[in-house]
């Protein structure tokens, strides 16, 4: 039981990550005359028809930039640095690889003289 509350929970929070905008915009439809009179920018203009569009825009601009934020966040942590606290001991030695000359026996092939096979002619 826990655990399916807890995979719920994890679920949910993965789906809220991911859709942002989607939570920017049903905030908007739902308090739309709210925004309209009190928080939009163009209250003086009535002519431009924004309705609050303006501010919805500036919140979905926002949440764009928090995700890039997050996201260059999350490539710098996962960014390592990798150093040695020990320092090694590097040797260079001049001769590297040492000749060992083998001898060059010769092998002779036993002389055989025996006729080559021929197959019987046709007649």
């Amino acid at each position: 039981m826990l655990r399916r509350f807890t995979a719920y929970i994890l679920i949910a929070a993965l789906v809220s990550a991911n859709f942002s905008r989607l939570f920017v915009y049903a905030g908007f439809e739902m308090n739309r005359n709210y925004i309209a009179v009190h928080l939009c920018e163009n209250v003086s203009k009535p002519w431009l028809h924004c309705d609050g569009k303006c501010y919805f825009i500036k919140k979905v601009k926002q949440t764009e930039e928090k995700e890039k934020n997050e996201e260059r966040q999350s490539q710098k942590n996962l960014f390592q640095e990798a150093f040695f606290s020990k320092k090694s001991d590097v040797r260079f030695y001049s001769q590297v690889l040492q000749v060992i000359r083998v001898p060059n026996h010769l092998v002779k092939l036993p002389i055989v003289d025996l006729p080559i096979f021929q197959p019987p002619q046709l007649g």
